[in-house]
C-alpha cells in the first residue's frame, strides 16, 4: 500500500541529484517500502547511551514513532508497550520508541513511567526523515506523526502502522510478529 509521506523537498532535490550525477541510489519513500532494508540509523537512548539498528541483527525490531513525551496518547501508548515486553522478549523482538524530544526529556520521562525498553531522541529528525514518517506542527513545534515499522531479523521492514487505535497497536504488533510478517 502506497502512503504518501511528507519528503517533497528532500525527495525533489534528491530527483534533482539523480537527474543530473545518475546516480542509482534512491530514498525518500521507496527506501521505506515493506519489504526493502531499513534505514540503518544510531541515536542516543534516555541514559545517553547510542542505539544502532545494527545491535539488534537477528531480532525483531518494533520502530515506533511518536509525537511527544508525557503526553496522554504516548504515555498510554509507551505503558501498552512496557506491559507487554515479556511477550516481546519471548518472541525475540525488541521495542525502540523514536520522538523528536531530547535525551533529558526521555530520561525524565522513563523514570518517572518506569520504561525499561530505549527511548530513542532524533531532535534533528534524521531517523524521522530516514524513515518518511511525517510532522505535524503545532504553535511553531514540529512532532513526529504516530507510526511504527516493523523490521524482521534479516533487517527487512515487514509491516508499517499509520496508528489510530492506540489501545490496539501492541497487540496488532505482537500478532504481526507471531504471523511472521
Amino acid at each position: 500500500m502506497f502512503r504518501s509521506r511528507k519528503v517533497t523537498t528532500g525527495f525533489a532535490m534528491g530527483l534533482a541529484s539523480l537527474m543530473a550525477f545518475g546516480s542509482a541510489t534512491a530514498f525518500a519513500k521507496d527506501t521505506v517500502s515493506v519489504g526493502t532494508a531499513a534505514p540503518a540509523f544510531t541515536l542516543p537512548s534516555q541514559d545517553a547511551s547510542p542505539v544502532s539498528l545494527s545491535d539488534y541483527k537477528g531480532k525483531w525490531v518494533v520502530l515506533y514513532f511518536y509525537p511527544k513525551d508525557q503526553t496522554s496518547g504516548c504515555s498510554k501508548e509507551a505503558h501498552n508497550f512496557q506491559n507487554d515486553l515479556p511477550k516481546y522478549e519471548a518472541l525475540h523482538a525488541v521495542v525502540l520508541g523514536v520522538s523528536l524530544d531530547t535525551v533529558d526529556s526521555h530520561r525524565v520521562w522513563c523514570t518517572k513511567d518506569s520504561f525499561t525498553f530505549k527511548m530513542l531522541a532524533d531532535p534533528d529528525h534524521k531517523v524521522v526523515d530516514a524513515y518518511g514518517v511525517p510532522l505535524m506542527t503545532h504553535n511553531g513545534t514540529s512532532y513526529a506523526q504516530r507510526d511504527t515499522f516493523l523490521i524482521s531479523p534479516k533487517g527487512k521492514i515487514v509491516k508499517e502502522w499509520e496508528v489510530k487505535d492506540i489501545d490496539s497497536h501492541s497487540a496488532d504488533v505482537l500478532a504481526a510478529i507471531k504471523a511472521g510478517k
